[in-house]
């Protein structure tokens, strides 16, 4: 939905870059693998309608999501891809996701025999999820697998069409877990098709192991945080094989400019005063909108040149250290390019000693997103 855009601060999606990232692993796997464009969290954080019709402009077959609610947020769109919903949906709700050709990850016998019981007026079709090692859904055992798949064979309107796993490892320095996780899942695979005599597809590669090894990557890769030019691990980003481009950048306008002096204090607590006369500068973002308060002492751009966070991020502002005075309204950038310099979001990622998913994802809805290319 549009929206009036008032306070300056926004976010850019460079497009451009989400096809570059694509096309980047598309030239890596092999020709009979296809893409899955992960879109789950809106997007990471980018947008999942913009960035699911350009995924699919730009080679991705199908998309994938954590939750019926995001699937339907596509369908309403217009999207008529094919989308699997790889997070746990409750039973009673298997009819819309039917209704809507959405595919479904199941992993319980139980869950199987209460959406049998519906009045499912179209096909339901369901990816089997393996538990190999991650520990968080699926089927962990031989005997579980048999038993879901003598019960799925008198489901009418069901279908199995996939099986898929998650590894916990593939991004990391050592792949002992991730080649156990994965032979796991070849013996799985095997058992399978002893109990199934139908097609399935097959998946199990994220952005790290298809980036690392995409020659093993089976019928598809689900393509997320690559997708949007952020690498899975320093460990992955140093092996350089793939280049990727940050589709995402934030920027803000200088709300008010001041000088203060020497002793002076900058925002709530008092931790920040100044040792002399210094230009201070106010932007219109905080921590109401995922900006965190730990990014105290972290910089942003303006003029081209690093610029420090100061005293205490607010709730809605934050305060920057100048070299000099600039009017209102001039341009700040807090992740990504300005002139010859560049705020990346690893580094925000670093800073903050968390991962490069959860910045973009952090930085709400009272950011409105703007896209480019």
């Amino acid at each position: 939905m549009d929206r009036t855009i008032i306070r300056p601060t926004w976010a850019e999606i460079d497009l451009d870059a989400i096809t570059h990232n694509i096309k980047a692993m598309r030239q890596r796997l092999p020709k009979q693998t296809k893409i899955v464009a992960v879109v789950k969290a809106n997007g990471y954080g980018h947008g999942s309608i913009e960035v699911a019709k350009r995924a699919l402009e730009s080679g991705a077959t199908s998309l994938a999501v954590a939750l019926l609610e995001e699937a339907l947020v596509l369908r309403n769109a217009g999207i008529e891809a094919p989308i699997l919903v790889m997070g746990w949906v409750p039973p009673e709700a298997a009819s819309i996701a039917a209704k809507q050709n959405i595919t479904l990850t199941f992993f319980q016998k139980d869950w199987l025999d209460q959406v049998s019981k519906l009045d499912l007026s179209t096909n339901l079709q369901l990816h089997l999820k393996l538990d190999t090692g991650m520990g968080r859904i699926g089927i962990r055992s031989s005997e579980e697998m048999r038993e879901i798949l003598y019960a799925l064979n008198s489901k009418p309107s069901i279908y199995l069409t996939g099986v898929y796993t998650h590894f916990a490892t593939a991004d990391g320095q050592n792949l002992s877990y991730f080649h156990q996780q994965k032979t796991l899942f070849e013996k799985r695979l095997t058992e399978l098709r002893e109990y199934w005599s139908g097609e399935v597809a097959v998946h199990i590669g994220n952005s790290a192991s298809a980036i690392r090894l995409p020659e093993g990557m089976c019928d598809f890769v689900r393509y997320g945080i690559a997708m949007y030019g952020l690498f899975p691990s320093p460990a992955v980003k140093e092996e350089d094989e793939i280049s990727l481009k940050q589709a995402f950048s934030l920027h803000s306008r200088l709300a008010h400019v001041k000088q203060i002096d020497a002793g002076d204090a900058v925002s709530y607590g008092l931790t920040y005063r100044a040792e002399k006369k210094e230009w201070i500068g106010t932007i219109p973002i905080g921590y109401g909108d995922g900006w965190v308060r730990k990014l105290q002492g972290f910089s942003v751009l303006v003029d081209g040149k690093r610029m420090p966070i100061v005293g205490r991020i607010c709730m809605d502002q934050t305060m920057i250290r100048l070299d000099k005075e600039y009017p209102v309204g001039t341009k700040v950038t807090l992740l990504g390019s300005q002139n010859e310099s560049f705020i990346s979001i690893d580094e925000a990622a670093s800073y903050l000693d968390t991962i490069n998913y959860e910045i973009p994802c952090l930085l709400n809805e009272r950011i409105p997103r703007i896209y480019k290319g």
